[in-house]
């Protein structure tokens, strides 16, 4: 187990804590979002597939800006389904909490760095596209709960460079309460689940007028017991025409997960506002990997945004996974922490 980067991400917050804390320039923030919903595949070709997961996430993120510099983060994430055990069928089942970051950023002039638990950036699909199915496959190659270092720089045109190293995370903190989800070992195997500060990614993003576009790329170690290691690229491009909101990401890999099998991700997504109050959305994702095939999923959702910041949404949706297919429904609410 590696914990020097988390120790260090604590003495640093001991060092100033007691004095900040007295100072009334101190700067406490925290926002967040509770979604209640029902994911049910109601129709199936295959036995058993037919299930409906009622489920429970609430996420919280807070910031303590000590200086103009210096600042701390916290995220937790109170979720269902983490119970290993659990099949996907059931009612707020397995309930856990646990923190999906935990560190400190240093601002210097036009570079931000964080150190601690991160989410490196590669690939957005995750927080660009609508709908409630609207980032189902790309959420696999998302780089989430990661150890490292990371680092964004304004390059001054509109364009952003970030890149970082990290590793999967094995301290406690891989860990929940309530239901314990299991802490993650290095043992496990997978690429990047290293325990060392030998995994990169590096992506560079670039706005101008209605447009936005991003290419990256991620090299992740073979763990214990993997082929070899994984390589991984990524592109997205967004844009706003006549009111619709256009979205398309393409991921490719080789050794994906630090096996055999080389992999590839598309998602295309459009949205449109009725009002300004509602929003209808589809989605063409796939997914092939050369020995589980070819995984084919479309959407269509419209989401409705209450006076009070209330978001209803709803889902209909068809997989084809190599043979298996699947009718889907997805109903949920959100609702706004903090501001």
């Amino acid at each position: 187990m590696n914990t020097t980067m988390l120790g260090a991400v604590a003495a640093s917050l001991s060092l100033c804590a007691s004095g900040v804390l007295a100072q009334e320039s101190s700067i406490f923030t925290w926002e967040g979002e509770i979604e209640i919903g029902s994911d049910s595949v109601i129709d199936s070709n295959t036995a058993g597939n037919e299930v409906t997961d009622n489920y429970l996430i609430t996420e919280i993120n807070m910031a303590a800006q000590f200086t103009p510099t210096f600042s701390a983060f916290l995220g937790l994430t109170l979720e269902s389904g983490l119970d290993p055990a659990y099949n996907g069928d059931g009612t707020f089942e397995g309930v856990g909490l646990y923190s999906h970051e935990f560190g400190v950023q240093f601002d210097i002039a036009s570079t931000s760095i964080m150190l601690g638990k991160v989410h490196p950036s590669f690939g957005t699909t995750w927080d660009s596209a609508a709908g409630f199915y609207g980032a189902t496959l790309a959420e696999d190659y998302e780089l989430a709960e990661q150890i490292g270092i990371l680092a964004d720089v304004s390059l001054g045109d509109g364009s952003t460079l970030s890149f970082g190293l990290f590793y999967a995370d094995d301290t406690a903190l891989s860990s929940s309460a309530f239901t314990d989800r299991g802490r993650n070992t290095t043992a496990a195997g997978g690429a990047g689940n290293t325990g060392q500060l030998n995994n990169a990614s590096i992506q560079w993003t670039k706005e101008f007028g209605d447009t936005a576009v991003l290419v990256g790329a991620r090299y992740l170690t073979a763990g214990t017991g993997d082929v070899d290691d994984e390589t991984g690229f990524v592109a997205a491009v967004a844009h706003s025409l006549g009111g619709v909101d256009l979205f398309g990401e393409v991921a490719a890999f080789q050794n994906y997960g630090g096996g055999t099998d080389d992999a590839t991700y598309l998602t295309l997504n459009a949205a449109y506002g009725i009002a300004s109050n509602t929003t209808l959305s589809g989605t063409y994702a796939r997914r092939d990997l050369d020995t589980a095939g070819v995984t084919d999923m479309v959407s269509l959702a419209v989401e409705y945004e209450l006076q009070n910041g209330v978001t209803l949404g709803g889902a209909i949706g068809y997989s084809d996974d190599n043979g298996t297919n699947d009718t889907l429904l997805g109903l949920n609410i959100l609702i706004p922490l903090g501001g």
